[in-house]
């Protein structure tokens, strides 16, 4: 090859990284805003519309056809159209054939038609390659750079490099494809969206509930017994020494429940003697939505924390250190220091700073974006040793908290014990069956199972799988 035919070849444009025109039918809202983001990634884009008068919501360097142009020039074609105005595409079938087809739609309501609406654009256009893809992303998030937004597209569908071509598409907007699979899966990633906070429902209204029951019963305790038997008004314990009781108490059996289907679980297995069966639904659901009664839980406790920080600038406590001051200098007399009370007041508060911290790092290592960055054994060191190590320094801050005051009868008022009395009642069980089950005589067998070992296999030889594959 000579000096002149280099030259010739330098000056031919590079077409290799040239992409394929996309088409866009749909000039709303959610179609403009995704057309200018594809724009911006380097693909050309058209438009497809029933008014192909300009538009200032469209791109510039987009052109606006009708839906039979349009589809013509392009072999990617997304439907940025409600699923009810799906007719038009019938009579486009024939230009339509072959072509892929991205099912953007979302409904009203979860599981609103008998099929999702992919399949229903399937039917519509048998011979076009049919893929899910976008319908998590809002227009608002692509317009403002998905800076604030979930950058994970949910892909299904049941032509391969369909697929594979919208999912190009997704990564060069600077977005993550999933691949779910068939478009079988279309309905599950319709109803996604569709979903408010489907993991916090059950931590939510178990918090909800217990909040109004403890919020009724120190009424009963605080409020009402005080004014039935000595006249006195207490009802602005409602705005600072109610609320801080509730908390701690919410925090403390929420952390409790975050560990006790583990117990459960276990219990469960070495009755059964294997693993290989499903636990009960209610305990796979629980056991599923332990990250939110943990966060839940670290929010009640950090509301404990600036509630108490508040104490010494309240009223009733600055007129309850003044009298207290006041009748000392009046009888000339100075109360001298209890060390064993200084002793429990430092212990109960050394408690829970540590256990409020422990806390704090098992919540910040409960976020995706800490969580991601170590490995399966620092996430489980930290959330199983240091998780059960924090429920013991609450449990503690509360059991120190109540000292003597246990066996004291003016904290039965109505035979109703206090609220921190409730509280360790779960913690304790968690902490007593965690001591049993880690006895040599049952954690041995516990950890045998759960690498697959079986009391009454189906199959005999796999009994003694464990011992055949340690001695090779």
């Amino acid at each position: 090859m000579n000096k002149n035919s280099s030259n010739i070849m330098a000056l031919v444009p590079n077409n290799s990284n040239k992409r394929e025109t996309v088409c866009i039918f749909g000039t709303g809202d959610f179609g403009t805003s995704l057309g200018h983001k594809i724009i911006q990634s380097g693909y050309p884009v058209v438009f497809g519309s029933r008014s192909t008068e300009p538009s200032s919501l469209v791109p510039k360097d987009a052109e606006v056809l009708s839906h039979a142009e349009a589809s013509q020039k392009a072999a990617i074609i997304i439907i940025a159209i409600q699923r009810q105005h799906y007719n038009f595409l019938t009579p486009l079938a024939e230009i339509l054939h072959g072509k892929i087809l991205v099912d953007i739609s979302n409904n009203r309501k979860i599981n609103q038609y008998p099929e999702s609406n992919a399949e229903y654009l399937a039917q519509l256009v048998p011979g076009a390659k049919i893929v899910k893809a976008f319908n998590t992303v809002s227009a608002w998030a692509l317009l403002s750079g998905m800076l604030d937004a979930s950058q994970q597209v949910f892909v299904c569908g049941d032509d391969m490099e369909a697929k594979q071509k919208v999912m190009d598409i997704v990564r060069a907007l600077g977005l993550n494809p999933l691949d779910k699979g068939s478009l079988l899966a279309a309905q599950e990633i319709e109803n996604y969206p569709l979903q408010l906070f489907p993991m916090w429902k059950f931590p939510i209204l178990l918090s909800l509930g217990l909040t109004a029951f403890f919020f009724f019963y120190c009424l009963i305790r605080d409020i009402i017994y005080p004014y039935v038997y000595e006249k006195e008004d207490f009802s602005f314990f409602i705005a600072i020494s109610i609320p801080n009781r509730i908390c701690p108490t919410l925090a403390l059996i929420l952390l409790a429940l975050v560990y006790l289907p583990g117990v459960l679980a276990a219990i469960i297995q070495l009755y059964r003697g294997t693993k290989y069966r499903r636990f009960p639904v209610w305990l796979d659901k629980w056991m599923l939505c332990r990250k939110q009664l943990g966060l839940v839980a670290l929010a009640f406790a950090s509301l404990h924390v600036l509630y108490t920080l508040v104490i010494p600038i309240r009223s009733f406590v600055r007129w309850r250190i003044g009298n207290q001051i006041v009748s000392q200098a009046l009888n000339n007399r100075t109360e001298p220091l209890n060390n064993t009370n200084a002793w429990l007041s430092d212990s109960y508060l050394a408690l829970g700073i540590l256990g409020f911290f422990l806390f704090v790092v098992l919540g910040i290592t409960s976020l995706p974006s800490v969580s991601n960055t170590v490995n399966w054994r620092e996430f489980r060191f930290v959330q199983s040793k240091l998780g059960y190590l924090t429920l013991i320094l609450c449990t503690a801050h509360v059991l120190v908290y109540g000292g003597k005051r246990f066996l004291s009868p003016s904290s039965y008022r109505w035979y109703l014990p206090s609220t921190y009395m409730l509280s360790l009642i779960i913690p304790c069980i968690v902490l007593v069956v965690k001591f049993v089950l880690i006895f040599p005589c049952l954690e041995k067998p516990l950890t045998q199972i759960r690498q697959g070992w079986e009391r009454n296999p189906q199959y005999p030889e796999q009994s003694n799988y464990i011992i055949n594959k340690s001695a090779v």
